[in-house]
């Protein structure tokens, strides 16, 4: 493919969801701007386009609600509790999840601009709308959303990517493919463009401004034994296989600091035998998010984590790392018939390792690689414990509890008791690193002597200090888009105050 030129204002690296806001809002100040995007155009999008689009906004009720999703019916507004979620839900989520360890300065840019984030994406041709059936459930003929995640984009992570891209064309956005940027061209007035393999030819381009929002390195097994220890190099990549931690590599060369939680991830529990990498087609059907209705035993027949310690967008994100703990690398999701109409859709699916029968006995002889004799004690000793004179409510923390077994039950506790019984086969798959580089509020990345380097911008899984341990479900779209917006309108500044003072 050929560029239009060898100069722009603003370089950005990548092409993911936090890259192409970040291009568009660079547009906005005016620039010149070039995306460059590793994969071919067939597999463009980053990690965001295996996502399943859910993004965590601070919205006070309905009003914005119907800001975001116009098209909601009055019939849907009835039946519908929104609730609310404030900036001070949002900013305890983010301090409780993290154990007070987010970065207070990036972290109160993530929670203060997440509404006008959204309705910008809005205005860019992004659709939204609520996001029934994973977060809220039809309880006595109403929904009741919980979570503070209540928007989802129209047609999911391909649907965000195809509406961001549309916009960039529509804006005279340049794009190239195939184009693999391995080098910064650094000097000691700063970052002036990217060396990079396009096409296999290399390409020297310039620039006032280079944006780095190319991915962490969750696609890198050697990084990922290196920097998230030992069994990681066994998890499956839930994304893009183009993660390899190149953009970090390449701002780490030239001083960039790093920042973060270099030994943590988002990991969730996954198809057992998916692909080693996310596929475009299956992949939104390899989670296996219903977990809190069930039980989960490893190869031993023990159960090893509370399943309902929280709301799933609370815990999905740190108990793949739990899995991968366990005997093979596996568990067991185990449901009975009480709870399977409550089963996400990607349970009923073909790309699906599931185990069915009529007793508990028969379903351990089908699951074959579990301790027989111990999974049934397990389940005999979980249903003894189980509060059943607590009302069950999937909408709430309903403390419909397992107490005094060795790993106690907190919410959602049900008996497994009716059959048929059904058992779901996972394993870890990764979702992103959360170790990165450190910005300052403007969006420009900060060197290991604590200044500016300039002319260089982050975005997206680049930025480190935003997560630790855990992950709010949904905050990593909305992270990526408000930094990608931010950084793009000061590389955008940037590169015009730089163009001035050439022409000067």
């Amino acid at each position: 493919m050929l560029l239009r030129s060898q100069s722009y204002d603003v370089i950005v690296v990548g092409a993911g969801n936090a890259a192409l806001c970040a291009a568009l809002s660079a547009r906005e100040r005016g620039a010149r701007v070039l995306v460059m995007e590793r994969a071919p155009v067939g597999e463009r999008g980053g990690n965001s386009v295996y996502t399943d689009g859910k993004m965590r906004v601070v919205y006070d009720g309905v009003d914005d609600i119907l800001a975001l999703s116009s098209d909601l019916s009055p019939e849907e507004i009835e039946c519908s509790d929104f609730g609310h979620y404030t900036e001070a839900e949002f900013f305890d989520d983010m301090a409780r999840i993290t154990q007070n360890r987010t970065d207070p300065d990036l972290c109160e840019i993530l929670v203060r601009q997440s509404r006008d984030t959204l309705r910008w994406m809005k205005a860019n041709g992004v659709r939204f709308h609520p996001n029934y059936g994973r977060q809220a459930y039809r309880v006595g003929g109403r929904f009741k959303f919980w979570g503070g995640a209540p928007i989802v984009v129209s047609g999911g992570g391909q649907g965000l990517v195809d509406a961001l891209f549309k916009s960039a064309e529509k804006q005279g956005i340049e794009v190239v493919y195939n184009a693999w940027a391995q080098e910064l061209v650094h000097s000691d007035r700063g970052v002036s463009g990217v060396i990079a393999r396009i096409d296999g030819e290399t390409h020297t381009i310039q620039a006032g401004a280079v944006i780095l929002a190319c991915g962490g390195f969750e696609a890198n097994t050697e990084w990922r034994s290196r920097y998230l220890g030992r069994g990681w190099d066994l998890a499956k990549v839930r994304g893009t296989k183009y993660n390899t931690g190149d953009g970090l590599a390449m701002a780490l060369k030239i001083g960039a600091q790093p920042y973060g939680h270099w030994s943590g991830c988002h990991a969730t529990g996954w198809e057992r035998y998916a692909s080693e990498f996310g596929d475009l087609i299956q992949t939104p059907n390899f989670q296996r998010h219903s977990y809190t209705f069930g039980i989960m035993v490893n190869a031993d027949g023990r159960r090893f984590l509370d399943e309902g310690a929280d709301f799933r967008s609370y815990t999905y994100a740190k108990y793949g790392h739990l899995v991968l703990d366990q005997p093979g690398q596996y568990a067991w999701q185990i449901y009975d018939s009480k709870v399977t109409h409550l089963l996400l859709d990607e349970y009923r699916t073909r790309q699906v390792t599931k185990v069915t029968a009529n007793t508990l006995e028969e379903l351990a002889d089908r699951m074959e690689d579990v301790n027989k004799p111990q999974f049934l004690k397990t389940v005999r000793d979980f249903n003894a414990a189980v509060r059943t004179d607590v009302p069950f409510d999937p909408n709430i923390k309903d403390g419909r509890a397992a107490p005094g077994l060795e790993v106690p039950r907190s919410n959602w506790a049900n008996t497994l008791d009716q059959p048929p019984f059904e058992a779901y086969a996972i394993t870890c798959g990764i979702t992103f690193t959360f170790g990165g580089v450190r910005i300052n509020t403007d969006g420009q990345v900060i060197d290991t002597n604590h200044e500016v380097i300039p002319g260089l911008f982050a975005a997206g899984e680049m930025v480190g200090g935003i997560f630790y341990f855990n992950y709010p479900g949904a905050s990593g779209l909305t992270s990526g888009a408000v930094f990608g917006r931010l950084a793009g309108a000061s590389a955008g500044d940037f590169a015009k105050q730089r163009r001035a003072a050439y022409c000067k």
